[in-house]
């Protein structure tokens, strides 16, 4: 958004966004009820909301468009086609703030690329190039804090438990990326029927970086990794609230990946008990 004259998405468009995200794809899982359950299957086009006229607060100009489009879309080496990064996923619009509200880039990832990969405090970010620097960007040596390895197999011969979450309206870190590592691992270690007893992950619709968001979002983690780890119950389902005022006003069955929470018919749609987890 910042790289080229024109492309900046002013904050009091996310909304906008956001809006025709929901109106395009809140109901593919069958219930209407402003959460998007599985963001992969979201095929909305911000090119329905180019300006017919002059840039106004109800549509995006042409630029605009572009850029949108390019941050739900995965950057590639134009060489071989292989995805370099994981794309933020449509239904975050609301929180892209976060990764930068202009001119400027978000500080940690400029700071990352001036003081650990190029090493030079003078760096311009103008200047990164995916297909140059990406590779240079993802050295062992500039991404101290990655913990990527999906061979587990020494953690789960000593009965390791991962519970991993993330939620799917997260606008800093991809959900998609932690959703491809979890399959990496599951295939690596041998599929779903091996693995299931070690590790599981927890994808929370609505739910923003760490928690927060639009969708049910507060959940007994430790208690469930408790259980599981001290008496073997693996965790079917992870009731999830959020709350308004103090108050809570939904609760939501949070369901063993690929699976997903689908509605019984009838009953509070605000009621975790109305709920089933399925796969899709």
């Amino acid at each position: 958004m910042f790289k080229e004259a024109g492309s900046f998405v002013p904050p009091g468009k996310y909304p906008l966004i956001h809006n025709a995200v929901l109106d395009a794809c809140d109901a593919n899982d069958g219930l209407k009820d402003g959460l998007i359950a599985d963001p992969a299957n979201c095929r909305f086009d911000p090119r329905t909301l180019l300006c017919k006229g002059p840039d106004s607060a109800s549509c995006l100009t042409a630029l605009q468009v572009e850029a949108v489009r390019k941050i739900y879309t995965p950057p590639t080496d134009r060489r071989t086609g292989r995805e370099l990064f994981s794309p933020l996923p449509r239904g975050s619009e609301l929180g892209w703030g976060a990764m930068g509200s202009g001119p400027e880039p978000n500080t940690l990832a400029l700071d990352q690329l001036k003081y650990v990969v190029f090493k030079d405090p003078n760096w311009d970010w103008h200047t990164f190039d995916f297909d140059r620097d990406a590779a240079r960007f993802n050295l062992p040596e500039n991404l101290p804090m990655n913990a990527t390895d999906p061979n587990l197999q020494a953690y789960f011969a000593h009965h390791g438990k991962l519970l991993m979450y993330h939620g799917w309206s997260d606008p800093q870190v991809s959900p998609f990326a932690t959703v491809k590592y979890y399959q990496r691992v599951v295939d690596t270690m041998g599929g779903t029927a091996k693995t299931a007893g070690n590790i599981r992950l927890f994808m929370a619709p609505g739910m923003g970086h760490c928690g927060g968001g639009d969708g049910p979002n507060a959940f007994d983690k430790m208690g469930a990794l408790d259980r599981w780890a001290e008496r073997g119950e693996a965790p079917e389902r992870i009731v999830a609230s959020h709350s308004s005022g103090g108050k809570v006003d939904r609760t939501r069955p949070l369901c063993p990946y690929p699976q997903i929470a689908q509605y019984k018919g009838s009953g509070n749609i605000d009621d975790a008990d109305n709920f089933v987890c399925r796969l899709p």
